[in-house]
C-alpha cells in the first residue's frame, strides 16, 4: 500500500470498476424480496450542493448496505425537466444574442432547450457519480422522456374523465416577467418596506366617507365592494349601503365578511375580487363581479381606464397624486409586510386572476389521508406525520398549468367552433363539427405534476412491465420537509390512484445543512460551502461519513469545514491500520488451524460482534448519525488506539502460534470492519479490500457480516475494560502532569478483590506496554506512597510515585498560577450570564456558546484543584 491515501486517484479507478462489472444494476430475483427507492429527481439545470451531497449520500448508504446483505435493490436514478428554471437558463443565453423565445417561435424554442439540456444537463448526474452514488444508470429516467410523456398525458386523461380535473378562474401567484402562474413554493416571501396608503371612499348620497387601508393602491380600480366585519360595531350602519369607487366612479357595495380583521388599518378594506386571493374568497361569498385591471405583463388594462398602459408602479404612483389631488387621500403610514417574488427571476408577484386547469384535491386526499393513519406508510422523524396530515386535512384545488412552453404540453384541444377535447393523441377532427381546425392548449403541466408519477412512471407504468410488477411499491423515499406537501402527499395520492398501492413504504425526511453557526446556508451570507471543492480536498469519504456523522433525526446539521477534515484523519487511521497489518502479514498463517485465542482477541471479536448488532438497530430506524459514531469509535478507539497496539508485540514476535492467532484476528476483523464502513465510506474501503489476500471481487457485493453470536464473550470484554481503565488512568496522569512520554515510570495497583488482581497480574504484560511502566507492583494492602498521584478505576486504586519523576515544587507553582487564570476567566464568564441584557438579547448561538466555556472552565478547575492537591500529597 501507498504511504499517503490519495482519493483523487482511487476514487475514479473504483466508480469507472463498479460501473463497468455493473454492480449497481438491480436485478430482478422472483425468490427475494427486493429494495427499491427512486432519487428525488434534481432539476436539469441543477448543480450538486450540500443538500443533494447530505441526501443523497445516506441514500446511497442504505442501498449499499442492501445489496451487500443480499437483497436484489434498485436505486433508480433520474432529473426532472424543471420547467420554468430551464426555460430561464435558455432565455438568458438567447438574451445575449438580443433574441427571444417569440423570435424563434414555439417550435424552434423547445429545440434549443433541448439541444442545452443535451450538452448541460448531464452536469449533475456526473457530480452524483463523484459523490460515490451507485444508482443503476441503465435505469435514468428523465421527466420528458416519451415513455415518461405518455404516462403523464395518460394521468391527465382519465383525472378529466373521471372529472377530478377542471378548467376555470382563480387567483394564482403570476410572475409578470416569467409570463406563468407559479406554485407556492416557487414564490419565496421577503420582508420588504412599503407603505399603507389610508384612501376615503364617498358613501353614495350622502357627505360621509370610509376610510380604508391598502398596500397596492394600483388595485383599487379593480374594486368591487369595500368589506367589514359583522361583529365591528363602527360600521353596522354602513353594511349594504353603497360607497363610489374613487378615479372610477362606479358604484360599490359594502358587505359584512367575518374574515375581515377589524384591528388592520381602520378595520373596513377594500374588496378587490380579480387580485387579491382572500378577496376572491370573499367575492364568492357575496357574488361579486370580478374585475381584472392589468395584463400579463404586470401593466394596466382597458378596465383601468386612464390609467391604461402604466406600469402597475408607475400606476401606483399616478393613482396616489390623483387621490391626492381630489382629497380622498386621507394619510400614508409606513409598512413592512411580507412580499412574494419568483424564485427564479425575483419579480415582485401578482395575484392574477387567470383560466387556468386544476385538480379537485379533496376526494383523492381521503385514501392518502387513510393510507398513512394506518401505518402503511411511516414517517421518520414520526413527527412530521403531523405536518403531512395538516395539510392534507385542509387540502385545496391544486392549479397545475403554466404559461410556459418547455414541459409536458396540456393535452387538451380546442376547435374554433368552441368545442374542447381531452384525449391522449391530437384528433383529426372535431368530434362535434368535424372540423380539422383543432389548436391544443397552449400551457403546459406544472412540473409538480409529472413528478408526482415518478415512483411507478419511472418504472414503466401504464405498460406493466416488469419492472413496475417486481418494484413497485419502492420501499423507501428520502426528502427534504420543505417538500411534503407539493411532492410526497401528491406521490401518495397518485401512487394510491393509478398504480393501486403506496408508492413507499418509508419516508425519511432528512435534516437541513446550516453552517457552522447554524445559520442557513446563502450566497449573500458568503457562507456556502461547495461539496465538490471539499471532495476535492478532503475526498469523498470524507464528506460522506461527514454528512452521516451530523444526519441526527429531527435536527440540523451544522456543517464546517474543520467537521469534514476530522473525518478526512479518520480515512488516514483506516488506511494506516490497514497499511501496517498489510505489511507485516505472512499470508500463509492464515490458511493454518485457528489457535487459541487470548482474551483481548476474543475481546474484540466480541466488540465487533456488538457492533453489528448496534448497526442492525440504528439502520431500522435510519439514525446514520448514530451508526457513524458506532464505527468511528470502534475502529479508531477499540481496533486502532487498543487491539493494534496490543496486538504489535505477538505480530512481530517469534511465537508462531501467537502470531498465527493475532494475524487471524487482525485480518478477519479488518475485512468485516471494511464491510461495515463501506456503505459510508465506498471508495477507501474498495481500495484496501483488494489489497487484502483472498478477495477476488468488488466489496460492494460481499457479503455484509452477520452476528455470530457465540463469539459475543462478555467475561473478555470485562475483563479487558479493567485493563484500559488501568491504563487510560496512568496516562491520563503522565499527560495532565506533563511527565515526559519517554520516562518510564513505576506504579502499584491496589485490587479490591482476589479476582481483579488475578486478571490484572494475567494481563500485567499489556498495561505495562501501553501505559509504559518500568515496574508494577500489585498489593491487595499497598498504602498510597507520600507525593504521590491517585486514580480511581472500577476494582482497583492506582498510585504514581512523583518525588522521583518532576520537581513538585516547580509543577505546583505552574499549577496554581494557572488555577489563578482560570478562577479570573471564570469569574468573567459568570459576569456574563448573570447579566439579564446579554443572556436576553444576544444571539441564542452566542449564549449557549458561552455557557459551554463557563462549563468548560468549571471543569478545568476542578481538575486543576485535584492536581494540586495531588501534588500535596
Amino acid at each position: 500500500m501507498d504511504k499517503v491515501y490519495n482519493p483523487k486517484i482511487v476514487e475514479k479507478k473504483w466508480y469507472r470498476y463498479w460501473e463497468e462489472n455493473g454492480f449497481f444494476r438491480g436485478e430482478i430475483n422472483q425468490s427475494k424480496k427486493p429494495f427499491s427507492m427512486v432519487i428525488p429527481p434534481p432539476n436539469v439545470t441543477g448543480n450538486l450542493h450540500m443538500g443533494h451531497a447530505l441526501n443523497n449520500t445516506l441514500q446511497d448508504i442504505v442501498t449499499r448496505q442492501k445489496r451487500m446483505q443480499g437483497t436484489p435493490s434498485l436505486w433508480l436514478p433520474g432529473t426532472d425537466h424543471a420547467g420554468i428554471a430551464t426555460q430561464n437558463v435558455v432565455e438568458r443565453e438567447l438574451a445575449k444574442e438580443n433574441v427571444t423565445r417569440h423570435d424563434l417561435g414555439r417550435e424552434k424554442f423547445i429545440q434549443k432547450v433541448w439541444e442545452w439540456k443535451e450538452q448541460y444537463g448531464g452536469m449533475i448526474i456526473n457530480q452524483l457519480k463523484a459523490l460515490g452514488c451507485s444508482c443503476d444508470w441503465s435505469r435514468e429516467r428523465f421527466t420528458l422522456d416519451e415513455p415518461y410523456t405518455k404516462a403523464v398525458r395518460e394521468v391527465f386523461v382519465r383525472l378529466y374523465e373521471e372529472g377530478h380535473i377542471y378548467r376555470g378562474d382563480y387567483i394564482v401567484n403570476w410572475c409578470p416577467r416569467c409570463h406563468t402562474a407559479l406554485s407556492d413554493i416557487e414564490v419565496e416571501y421577503k420582508e420588504s418596506a412599503g407603505n399603507l396608503w389610508y384612501i376615503r371612499y364617498p358613501i353614495k348620497d350622502s357627505a360621509e366617507q370610509v376610510v380604508v387601508a391598502t398596500t397596492r393602491p394600483e388595485t383599487m380600480l379593480g374594486d368591487t365592494a369595500v368589506a367589514v366585519n359583522p361583529q365591528d360595531t363602527r360600521y353596522t350602519e354602513l353594511i349594504g349601503l353603497t360607497v363610489v369607487l374613487p378615479l372610477i366612479n362606479r358604484g360599490i357595495p359594502v358587505v359584512a365578511d367575518d374574515f375581515v380583521d377589524p384591528e388592520f388599518g381602520t378595520g373596513a378594506v377594500k374588496v378587490t375580487p380579480a387580485h387579491d386571493p382572500n378577496d376572491f374568497e370573499i367575492g364568492n361569498r357575496h357574488s361579486l363581479e370580478r374585475v381584472v385591471v392589468m395584463t400579463g405583463e404586470g401593466a394596466m388594462n382597458e378596465n383601468a381606464g386612464s390609467y391604461k398602459g402604466l406600469d402597475r408602479y408607475e400606476a401606483r404612483q399616478k393613482i396616489v397624486e390623483d387621490l391626492e389631488k381630489q382629497g380622498l387621500l386621507d394619510h400614508i403610514e409606513e409598512h413592512t409586510h411580507s412580499v412574494g417574488r419568483c424564485y427564479r427571476c425575483d419579480t415582485v408577484i401578482e395575484p392574477y386572476l387567470s383560466k387556468q386547469w386544476f385538480i379537485s384535491m379533496k376526494p383523492l386526499a381521503g385514501p392518502a389521508i387513510k393510507a398513512v393513519e394506518e401505518g402503511k406508510v411511516k414517517f421518520t422523524p414520526a413527527s412530521w406525520t403531523k405536518v403531512y396530515f395538516d395539510w392534507m386535512h385542509n387540502i385545496r384545488d391544486w392549479c397545475i398549468s403554466r404559461q410556459i412552453w418547455w414541459g409536458h404540453r396540456i393535452p387538451a384541444y380546442y376547435c374554433s367552433c368552441g368545442e374542447m377535447i381531452v384525449s391522449m393523441e391530437k384528433p383529426d377532427k372535431c368530434s362535434k363539427c368535424s372540423s380539422s381546425k383543432i389548436e391544443q392548449d397552449p400551457d403546459v403541466l406544472d412540473t409538480w405534476f409529472s413528478s408526482a408519477l415518478w415512483p411507478f412512471a419511472t418504472l414503466g407504468w401504464p405498460d406493466e412491465t416488469a419492472d413496475l410488477k417486481y418494484f413497485y411499491p419502492t420501499s423507501l423515499l428520502t426528502t427534504s420537509h420543505d417538500i411534503i406537501y407539493f411532492w410526497v402527499a401528491r406521490m401518495i395520492i397518485m401512487g394510491l390512484h393509478f398504480a393501486g398501492e403506496v408508492p413507499f413504504a418509508d419516508v425519511y425526511i432528512n435534516p437541513l445543512i446550516r453552517d457552522a453557526q447554524g445559520r442557513k446556508m446563502s450566497k449573500s451570507r458568503g457562507n456556502v460551502i461547495d461539496p465538490l471543492d471539499i471532495i476535492d480536498k478532503y475526498g469523498t469519504d470524507a464528506l460522506r461519513f461527514t454528512m452521516a456523522s451530523l444526519a441526527v433525526p429531527g435536527r440540523d446539521v451544522f456543517l464546517s469545514e474543520e467537521r469534514v477534515e476530522g473525518y478526512r484523519n479518520f480515512a488516514n487511521k483506516i488506511w494506516n491500520a490497514s497499511r501496517f497489518i498489510l505489511a507485516g502479514l505472512d499470508s500463509k498463517l492464515l490458511e493454518s488451524e485457528a489457535p487459541k485465542l487470548e482474551p483481548a482477541d476474543r475481546w474484540i471479536i466480541s466488540r465487533l460482534n456488538k457492533l453489528i448488532l448496534e448497526l442492525e438497530k440504528y439502520y431500522d430506524v435510519y439514525d446514520f448519525s448514530r451508526a457513524a459514531k458506532a464505527m468511528y469509535d470502534f475502529f479508531w478507539s477499540e481496533f486502532a488506539d487498543w487491539y493494534i497496539e496490543l496486538a504489535k508485540p505477538r505480530y512481530y514476535g517469534e511465537d508462531l502460534s501467537s502470531k498465527t492467532a493475532v494475524s487471524q484476528v487482525l485480518v478477519e476483523v479488518l475485512q468485516k470492519a471494511l464491510k461495515l464502513l463501506h456503505p459510508f465510506m465506498p471508495f477507501i474501503t474498495e481500495e484496501i479490500w483488494q489489497q487484502l489476500p483472498g478477495n477476488d471481487s468488488s466489496i460492494m457485493v460481499a457479503s455484509y457480516p452477520e452476528v455470530q453470536k457465540e463469539q459475543i464473550d462478555d467475561n473478555s470484554e470485562e475483563q479487558m475494560a479493567l485493563i484500559m481503565q488501568v491504563t487510560t488512568a496512568i496516562r491520563g496522569i503522565r499527560s495532565e502532569l506533563k511527565i515526559n512520554p519517554g520516562l518510564k515510570i513505576r506504579a502499584i495497583i491496589k485490587p479490591s478483590s482476589k479476582s481483579v488482581a488475578e486478571v490484572v497480574d494475567a494481563q500485567s504484560s499489556y498495561i505495562k506496554l501501553l501505559a509504559k511502566l518500568e515496574e508494577f507492583t500489585i498489593d491487595e494492602k499497598a498504602k498510597r506512597p507520600p507525593k504521590s498521584a491517585v486514580a480511581v478505576v472500577s476494582g482497583a486504586e492506582i498510585y504514581l510515585p512523583l518525588a522521583e519523576l518532576l520537581d513538585v515544587e516547580a509543577e505546583t507553582s505552574r499549577l496554581n498560577k494557572k488555577f489563578g487564570q482560570i478562577i479570573q476567566d471564570l469569574a468573567n464568564s459568570d459576569k456574563k450570564l448573570s447579566n439579564k441584557a446579554f443572556v436576553a438579547n444576544a444571539p441564542a448561538q452566542v449564549v449557549e456558546k458561552e455557557k459551554e466555556k463557563n462549563k468548560l472552565l468549571s471543569e478545568k478547575k476542578d481538575k486543576l484543584e485535584e492536581q494540586i492537591q495531588i501534588l500535596k500529597g
